[in-house]
């Protein structure tokens, strides 16, 4: 870029600092797509914890080569970037659920396509992602790691439990049998009496 001027730098300098922060990056073409439809993926994506933006592929580029990053044949025609951002609700988002939602509008749509992406500076290809749709999230990974660890505390619990509710028993079955004798030397002691 000969003397390129101070906005187009700025887009550059936004694009570069923003691929390089995101955990992934979701590279789309979002052709034949009108603005409700535009809306309606940003609330999507919103919810999933992502962030879609345009930008125009030649300050794309330049952003990219200086992350060392070859997105050339990816960055052709309408083309729109989906970063790993924040929930409505403030938590954080993460690459799965981002690509499941981009994958899930892409099999909804008749225009919309993914082209590839960036992952922990790693490019993708629109295969890597839709892969990477098929992972489960972080709180599903999260859930059947307590599930796993949940489990043998469970059956640790119940082992330690169940002698202690044997003893409880017996105690009981003893004490009602002294209960018993008590009752019945009473009534021999007072006959005798």
């Amino acid at each position: 870029m000969e003397n390129p001027r101070p906005e187009k730098v700025a887009v550059v300098n936004e694009v570069r600092d923003r691929i390089s922060a995101a955990e992934a990056v979701v590279i789309t073409d979002y052709r034949g797509l009108n603005v409700p439809a535009l809306a309606h993926l940003r609330k999507q994506l919103r919810e999933a914890g992502g962030e879609y933006k345009v930008y125009k592929n030649t300050l794309t580029r330049f952003a990219a080569r200086e992350l060392d990053l070859d997105l050339d044949e990816i960055l052709v025609g309408p083309t729109a970037l989906a970063f790993v951002g924040t929930r409505d609700d403030g938590t954080p988002g993460d690459a799965v659920s981002l690509a499941k939602a981009l994958c899930q509008y892409a099999d909804d749509s008749n225009f919309f396509s993914i082209k590839g992406g960036v992952l922990d500076g790693q490019v993708l290809s629109a295969g890597d992602v839709s892969a990477l749709s098929k992972l489960g999230t972080r709180v599903e990974i999260l859930s059947e790691l307590l599930g796993l660890l949940e489990a043998p505390l469970a059956e640790t619990a119940a082992l330690l439990e169940a002698p202690l509710t044997e003893t409880a028993g017996l105690l009981d079955a003893l004490l009602t049998e002294m209960a018993g004798l008590l009752e019945s030397l009473s009534q021999k002691g007072s006959e005798a009496g």
